[in-house]
């Protein structure tokens, strides 16, 4: 009994110190993590940023190069292979008509057409990275959110037909505001970036909410 007795004395608990030093391990391994994450999260947005603008400032380049519109560029495809170098290898063109047709397109993206011609209009001309030849979704260059980037003039999430947006899909809630704060006015209806349902296939035509949900991801279309 004595023997049982005095190991039992001999056990004793953590100390308050000790205690407390345990939490606060803890909680600088939680807050890293966390913190972490929101850099990670970060630098997505600013790449995102980063992208519509560059796109833009591209798109302007290059029309202001051939006076026309990547992708709508024409009006027929010898018009474009005849200007040699990477455009010998280009099989797509446009109508010349100022805009691009089709939809704007983002998980899977268009087979064919204007919207697959816009990419390979501006990599041909050397104004973004990538092969001229790409094909099909292929082709579409992706975003910082695991989707693409899809290219159109028809009405997308509330803004209108007949101007050249820029859209991305998969884009947290969180990201999209960060995304509408730097480029616009924070709010998912209004002004030149807006924000609409994830759909698999298409932008949709309407524009979503008065505000961004955290939870919700958004497809987000920047007007040129």
């Amino acid at each position: 009994m004595k023997n049982i007795s005095g190991a039992a004395k001999g056990q004793r608990g953590f100390t308050l110190i000790e205690i407390a030093i345990v939490l606060v391990i803890v909680g600088l391994l939680l807050g890293g993590v966390l913190q972490g994450q929101q850099l990670i999260e970060n630098s997505r947005v600013r790449a995102a940023v980063n992208d519509f603008r560059a796109i833009s400032a591209a798109t302007f380049s290059y029309m202001d190069t051939y006076s026309r519109l990547p992708g709508d560029d024409g009006p027929t495809l010898v018009a474009l292979t005849g200007r040699g170098g990477e455009w010998a290898t280009v099989t797509l063109f446009g109508n010349t008509d100022g805009q691009i047709g089709g939809v704007a397109t983002t998980a899977f993206g268009p087979t064919s057409g204007e919207g697959l011609a816009f990419w390979s209009h501006l990599r041909a001309g050397g104004f973004i990275s990538g092969s001229e030849t790409a094909t099909g979704a292929a082709a579409l260059p992706g975003n910082p959110f695991g989707g693409v980037i899809g290219i159109a003039s028809d009405a997308a999430v509330g803004l209108a037909a007949g101007r050249t947006k820029l859209c991305m899909n998969g884009v947290p809630g969180t990201a999209a505001l960060a995304i509408d704060l730097e480029m616009d006015d924070g709010l998912p209806h209004t002004g030149v970036v807006r924000a609409g349902t994830n759909a698999a296939v298409a932008a949709p035509t309407a524009a979503l909410g008065v505000a961004y949900v955290q939870a919700t991801p958004y497809i987000l279309c920047y007007r040129l």
